[in-house]
């Protein structure tokens, strides 16, 4: 059976729940309720396992706050044996408007926290990333207050499309590959 790491970024607690930040928790929260997931404390995250079509994927949303990320995610990969080629990482992106979906097999951390620790402890930037666009819609300076603020009420019927397209983006990466899900989700708008 083959196996997938499902990697959410998000910072715990209530104050953070359904911020642009936390976007990462709330696709693969998406995608564990449509399988049938639930999620458990456990070691360096809150985990849930999902079978879909002959596949197990490991889900998780790291305990470690973002700017830690990095160890949850090597911590899971290595004790589920997971190929790096295998996981998916789930993140919200300030350089991509909110219209906008990316999936890279590869890439930069981009200034982005949770990222850049990924990066340090797997040693390098050749991994599947998932980059959900939350547009820059803010004042020089207010950048950590426009990602940890809530989405606007218009803004929420784009996220809402956008989270059920990621789970689905997630389905497709597993059956068909990145190279291929990369041609059908990269030119997506949600406008």
């Amino acid at each position: 059976m083959s196996k997938f790491l499902i990697v959410g970024l998000g910072n715990i607690g209530n104050e953070y729940r359904h911020t642009r930040h936390n976007i990462g928790f709330d696709v693969v929260d998406a995608f564990a309720l449509k399988h049938g997931g639930m999620f458990k404390l456990d070691r360096l995250a809150e985990v849930a396992e999902v079978k879909w079509k002959g596949k197990m994927f490991v889900c998780i949303k790291p305990t470690t706050y973002m700017n830690l990320s990095g160890k949850a995610f090597k911590y899971w990969m290595d004790r589920e044996k997971i190929e790096l080629e295998n996981t998916l990482t789930i993140v919200d992106d300030l350089a991509l408007p909110l219209s906008k979906i990316r999936l890279r097999s590869s890439g930069s951390d981009a200034g982005h926290n949770g990222l850049k620790d990924i990066q340090l402890m797997v040693n390098t930037d050749k991994y599947p990333k998932l980059r959900f666009g939350i547009g820059n819609n803010f004042p020089k300076g207010m950048q950590a207050d426009f990602v940890l603020s809530k989405w606007l009420s218009t803004e929420q019927p784009i996220v809402s499309k956008k989270v059920e397209k990621c789970v689905e983006i997630i389905e497709s990466f597993a059956a068909i590959g990145i190279e291929r899900a990369m041609n059908t989700v990269n030119n997506l708008n949600f406008e």
